[in-house]
């Protein structure tokens, strides 16, 4: 369904530039699903998600907070949806559920399946870990996502235009504010 990509740095060599695919480099690395809600670029670790599907009918439950959806059916197993914008400060409203995707997750303590409500799923890439600020360098940013503590940070993300940041999501944090 995506592809996985490689984030590329520029090295020079006798005053050309080159491209190094991060996996050629001696760097570690994180693998992440990345997309996006409102405005903002969002990002969560690879290895938290089992599947990527198209949002469907989505049944509301009485006295849940605002930001569990409800429960869809997702090949006969009762799937709790969770819409993560209430947490990260997204404002302005979401586009039509069938527009939208759910990132299904793969937590092994859960006794149901979880997935979030994404507007629209961007790639699947590899950022190395120096490319990605961690909550200690973030202290001074004042987004609701850091002050919530449910971003593990941000990651730069080099674009044509400059350099984009995408929100690394913390889904542990975001669930156990849920309970």
């Amino acid at each position: 369904m995506f592809e996985v990509e490689s984030i590329m740095q520029a090295q020079e060599t006798d005053g050309t530039a080159e491209e190094v695919p991060v996996e050629a480099r001696d760097v570690e690395t994180k693998q992440v699903v990345e997309f996006r809600l409102g405005e903002d670029h969002c990002a969560v670790d690879i290895d938290e998600v089992d599947s990527i599907v198209e949002i469907k009918k989505v049944t509301r439950i009485p006295r849940t907070p605002d930001s569990v959806d409800g429960v869809m059916d997702l090949r006969g197993e009762t799937t709790a949806i969770i819409d993560p914008r209430t947490f990260l400060g997204v404002e302005g409203e979401a586009p039509d559920p069938d527009e939208q995707n759910v990132l299904v997750l793969d937590r092994s303590d859960d006794k149901q399946k979880i997935g979030i409500r994404v507007d629209e799923v961007l790639e699947v890439a590899t950022y190395a870990e120096d490319r990605i600020d961690t909550e200690e360098d973030l202290s001074n940013l004042e987004t609701q996502g850091i002050s919530e503590r449910v971003s593990r940070g941000i990651i730069r993300k080099p674009d044509q235009a400059g350099l984009d940041l995408v929100v690394w999501i913390d889904i542990d944090a975001i669930i156990d504010q849920l309970q």
